[in-house]
């Protein structure tokens, strides 16, 4: 690992605001047949010393393996050294993201209200997966089409009653986000699997880890929900694991 790019504030680590944060990366032993071995049990006891120690203790082990399958799974000629990031602007809410920079690069952001409340690294690694899998699944630029797509249709479809420009536009601006909510929860889905499956070939246990659904509110089943409810997400992480297990998938 080459370092990640800590925003933190006093309360934390106690380090100046956007001071890097180096990490040396740890080769993640196997045990027989290549298996990964169980990572070390991380707990936040409520300090912020406790919360930044077992993020730190994630990380080490949670980059080289979301850059390696990123490497081995990617369909598309994507950059995959990732950025780890940790926002700690006031008033933030719970909340981890994926995004790239100019060049491509992939970042991964987590607020300090989400590492706070991780209660393990199981969770923390779980989420690390879950947002990687977004990037190493081309999502960004997916929905980005969606959403082009839903502007363009529905757009259309208001032309046809007049020819009001503002009308229009205000139609294109519903179409893009119908259109990109409408694939979300199913790409929310996705990356629920593959971030299963990297958290596991870290050493961690996706299924402790996805736990952490059940302390956020659950969206439910809306029709153009953004994230789809949690029992379905629960079971999607389940599903990758029995599929390991079973050898279906690596």
């Amino acid at each position: 690992m080459k370092q990640v790019t800590a925003i933190l504030g006093a309360g934390l680590l106690g380090m100046a605001a956007c001071a890097p944060l180096p990490m040396d990366p740890v080769s993640i032993p196997t045990g027989p047949y290549g298996a990964p071995q169980s990572a070390p049990v991380l707990t936040n006891d409520g300090s912020p010393q406790s919360a930044a120690r077992m993020f730190v203790a994630v990380m080490r082990r949670m980059e080289p393996a979301v850059e390696r399958e990123c490497l081995q799974r990617r369909t598309q000629p994507i950059n995959c050294d990732f950025q780890f990031v940790v926002d700690d602007r006031p008033g933030q809410e719970t909340n981890a993201f994926q995004t790239i920079d100019a060049t491509g690069r992939p970042i991964i952001g987590f607020t300090l209200p989400l590492i706070a409340q991780t209660r393990n690294g199981d969770e923390i690694a779980f989420v690390v997966g879950h947002e990687a899998s977004h990037h190493i699944l081309n999502h960004l630029d997916r929905k980005a089409g969606a959403a082009a797509a839903g502007a363009v249709i529905l757009g259309s479809i208001a032309s046809v009653y007049g020819n009001n420009p503002e009308a229009i536009e205000t139609a294109q601006r519903i179409g893009a986000s119908v259109g990109s909510r409408y694939y979300s929860r199913d790409w929310e889905l996705q990356a629920d699997y593959l971030g299963a499956i990297m958290t596991l070939n870290a050493g961690f246990d996706p299924i402790n880890g996805s736990l952490f659904f059940e302390r956020i509110p659950d969206p439910g089943d809306h029709i153009l929900g953004t994230h789809p409810p949690r029992a379905a997400r629960l079971a999607q992480v389940r599903r990758a694991v029995a599929d390991v297990q079973s050898g279906r998938i690596r």
